[in-house]
């Protein structure tokens, strides 16, 4: 009687939990996933920001590119985009372009996008760009993108200024 329920539970906890013992916990709720070393050149995408306007990833050739899927009801999200605001600031004049791919209602990214004085494109994500990504299945997943248009590194969960601004520096 209790055999099927306990085997869903001991199976959820172990892809919630078990996936890598030695997982590192963020400082935000929930867990970080190690970062995946990836190749490959990023997969071409046209979306719209919350304004209408058609944006593609073509747009940034030749700079690094920080690719970032999230949602306004994700607080590890949520902390990660004032230090994309800052990272920016501070190197968007080097050639670095953050790009946020929203999982969201446009309404309530729009909204969000105002209040947070976002200085970087948020585009409105959908399944297709989703799956052409490997199938973001946890949020905030970060993609690395060098200036030849190649994914150097994949981040699921949140990750620190600091982590971004070292890749960053290295692909410069």
């Amino acid at each position: 009687m209790w055999v099927v329920p306990g085997i869903v539970l001991l199976a959820t906890t172990y892809f919630l939990f078990g996936k890598n013992e030695t997982q590192p916990t963020s400082t935000a709720t929930g867990y970080a996933l190690p970062p995946t070393e990836v190749s490959g050149v990023a997969p071409a995408f046209t979306l719209s920001d919350v304004n209408g306007h058609q944006v593609s990833l073509s747009d940034f050739k030749g700079k690094v590119v920080i690719l970032d899927f999230w949602a306004t009801w994700c607080p590890p999200c949520k902390r990660e985009i004032p230090d994309f605001i800052k990272l920016q600031s501070e190197y968007g004049s080097k050639g670095v372009q953050i790009v946020g791919i929203a999982l969201d209602q446009p309404e309530k990214v729009k909204a969000f996008e105002r209040d947070n004085a976002m200085n970087y494109p948020v585009l409105m994500g959908n399944d297709e760009v989703s799956a052409h990504y490997g199938g973001v299945e946890s949020i905030p997943t970060t993609f690395i993108i060098d200036k030849a248009g190649r994914i150097v590194t994949k981040y699921e969960g949140f990750r620190s200024k600091e982590t971004f601004e070292s890749q960053i520096k290295k692909l410069l």
